[in-house]
């Protein structure tokens, strides 16, 4: 190789460095992996995608179906973050697997609630009615809490937000329970007097929050705000971008035009 055709290369390789280095953010976009559940919540997180397009950084969303498998990829590294989960389920995924997860940024809250196709009200619900419930810990948990609220079962004092059935002190309508896959709960909904299903899952099922429940979980102060999760000490900038497009305008309004206080922002 002659010595002018070394200088050539030379010279061209520190002209693309120097252009590269001089590109704008958007030129030298970043790009990230995140799970999120399928249907309501993808939908949200297509809208993230967009606003942080705009902040230089490429979103590759990747749907879930079942719950359980979110946080294993996010643990094997096969996804840089998810955003599907509140923190009573992460506590009980970290308990039972071990995950070195942690939450870095609310995104919504999506109320429970408990619905029925064969009744009006809570007070309506026969002896003996068949009540549906989530099979997870966590959600299972919440589920019985709802009922608590409204006074169909008390629980034992000091269980806080994860108690099991073994957990109820008293159920005077003598409700049998059906554990389920969360995900199966709309679609099991006809052959039960009622059932407690997640926002997502119900609106998934096309059921409505506002007409076909007879109980819904408070909104305000509400412990289950779900969050944007990433693998501890994984603090990239691409992941901080990715929480400042959920936690914008954009969302926000989305959110409220879209879902009507099915899904409301949490932070």
């Amino acid at each position: 190789m002659s010595v002018f055709t070394r200088r050539t290369i030379l010279s061209a390789t520190i002209a693309i460095a120097a252009l590269t280095a001089a590109l704008p953010a958007a030129a030298q976009q970043k790009s990230i992996k995140v799970g999120v559940m399928s249907g309501a919540e993808e939908e949200v997180a297509q809208v993230v995608k967009k606003v942080a397009a705009t902040k230089g950084l490429d979103v590759q969303l990747v749907p879930f179906s079942d719950y359980a498998l979110v946080n294993e990829a996010l643990e094997r590294k096969d996804l840089d973050a998810n955003a599907f989960q509140h923190k009573p389920y992460l506590d009980a995924q970290i308990a039972a697997r071990g995950y070195k997860i942690t939450p870095v940024g609310f995104t919504f809250v999506q109320p429970i609630g408990l619905y029925s196709k064969k009744v009006k009200a809570v007070a309506d619900l026969p002896k003996g009615a068949k009540v549906g419930i989530p099979n997870d810990p966590s959600n299972g948990g919440r589920a019985l809490n709802l009922l608590a609220a409204q006074g169909i079962i008390k629980l034992k004092d000091g269980k806080g937000l994860s108690p099991s059935l073994l957990d109820i002190a008293e159920n005077p309508k003598n409700v049998q329970f059906s554990e389920l896959d969360a995900a199966q709960l709309p679609r099991a909904l006809p052959d039960l007097d009622a059932a407690v299903i997640n926002t997502d899952h119900a609106i998934n099922g096309g059921l409505d929050i506002r007409r076909d429940t007879i109980a819904v979980e408070k909104r305000e102060g509400n412990p289950y705000a779900n969050f944007v999760a990433a693998r501890q000490g994984d603090d990239r900038a691409e992941i901080k971008t990715f929480v400042q497009s959920y936690q914008s305008p954009e969302v926000a309004k989305f959110l409220d035009e879209r879902f009507k206080g099915a899904i409301i922002p949490a932070w």
